[in-house]
């Protein structure tokens, strides 16, 4: 039986961490995102580049919106971090890596990481075993999400300093939540410190997708995803989504749509990538 201090991310979390690292392996230079920390981690099998969900050309603008939210969120961070804030909070935190592929800008910060206990536990031996470590200022805090919702008193427990201004992040998560569940933990982060700030990505309804190939692309991960017992189960059009935040009592909230992050990342690409469209992005600050 496995033992549930000790699991490994699930398949959501490796076949993100496998698209980043196929950006740097397949796509050409400039890189919108270099990391190949989480194909460490994961260490799959030698084959994993010829799995179907892998296929460079199918799958390129899923690996293109990875790795753009991936490179907005660290942009975010990085500015705030400049302006003096100090705390980053990684909400779901899987094989995020942006510790280890951004130790000098990570370093300035206290970063804390929250995911469900097994996984944790099993990352943070993947760390220790990859020479990565677990340095003073990363915080990996368990919150079993489902038995109790009050990840803030776990925070808090890890060190997190309520009365300073931090930057949340949560990246592939709510289409998983109920929109219940999404509109309490924006307003828990709403009553954190003045000058903290969420990222959080949302799928879009199907038939906001003006690109039929996305459409079929959204669809086939739908089935995947239910066939992995972790369904989508919240869509959200981008009026919803701020005026969740709104009534979450964030007084400045904007919608970043998947065409920006194209334009601002891959824009001049002699290979065309770009990200696909589906999952924009929510920017709120208290």
């Amino acid at each position: 039986m496995t033992d549930p201090r000790h699991t490994a991310p699930d398949s959501t979390a490796v076949r993100v961490a496998l698209w980043r690292a196929m950006h740097v392996q397949v796509d050409s230079p400039p890189h919108v995102l270099a990391d190949e920390v989480g194909l460490r981690l994961a260490a799959p099998d030698s084959d994993w580049r010829t799995r179907p969900d892998m296929d460079p050309r199918a799958t390129s603008g899923f690996r293109a919106s990875i790795v753009a939210r991936a490179r907005l969120i660290q942009d975010l961070v990085t500015e705030k971090a400049d302006h003096g804030v100090a705390q980053y909070v990684i909400l779901g935190a899987g094989l995020d890596t942006f510790a280890q592929r951004e130790p000098e800008i990570a370093a300035r910060l206290t970063v804390f990481e929250v995911d469900q206990p097994g996984p944790q536990v099993w990352k943070r031996e993947r760390l220790i075993e990859l020479g990565y470590g677990i340095p003073g200022w990363l915080r990996l805090v368990p919150v079993d999400f489902e038995a109790d919702g009050d990840w803030l008193t776990q925070l808090s427990a890890a060190g997190f300093d309520a009365g300073q201004p931090a930057v949340v992040a949560s990246t592939g998560v709510t289409m998983y939540l109920s929109k219940e569940a999404t509109a309490a933990t924006l307003r828990q982060i709403a009553g954190l410190a003045p000058g903290s700030t969420v990222a959080m990505t949302f799928l879009l309804p199907p038939e906001l997708l003006l690109d039929e190939a996305d459409r079929v692309g959204l669809e086939a991960s739908k089935k995947g995803a239910q066939a992995s017992n972790t369904p989508f189960i919240s869509f959200y059009t981008p009026d919803e989504m701020l005026a969740v935040a709104r009534e979450a009592g964030f007084g400045d909230v904007h919608h970043v749509p998947g065409t920006v992050l194209a334009e601002r990342y891959f824009a001049g690409r002699a290979d065309g990538l770009r990200p696909s469209s589906g999952e924009d992005v929510l920017v709120a600050s208290t």
